[in-house]
């Protein structure tokens, strides 16, 4: 599958800003294994809650403290009981489960992409 070209103006429309994980709870209403994660984007964004299928690779005590990224600017998704507001990064392993996108320095929280 190709990726459709888009402008620049495009992709500054997608706020992505580093997040650090104060909390990771197990969400056993999911459809398939995942957390519900709160998340402090800083003082600008403010902490954020979000649901991510990411029990594969992490446990709840290592992504307490972890950096991250996120789309900050979709609307909000209801999951189930939970309400998710904030869409975390990651991308597939060679067995499809997800692998958290996350600064490789230690870099301030709220902090856009670019």
């Amino acid at each position: 599958m190709s990726a459709r070209m888009i402008t620049y103006n495009d992709f500054v429309k997608v706020d992505i800003r580093v997040g650090k994980i104060l909390q990771a709870e197990d969400f056993p209403q999911a459809r398939k294994p995942a957390y519900k994660l709160t998340i402090d984007f800083g003082s600008e964004i403010g902490v954020k809650k979000s649901s991510a299928q990411i029990t594969k690779h992490y446990t709840k005590e290592e992504l307490v403290g972890k950096l991250i990224l996120a789309v900050v600017n979709f609307p909000p998704k209801q999951i189930g009981p939970f309400r998710s507001e904030v869409l975390v990064l990651g991308v597939p392993d060679e067995e499809e489960n997800v692998v958290l996108l996350t600064p490789d320095k230690a870099v301030p929280i709220g902090g856009r992409m670019y």
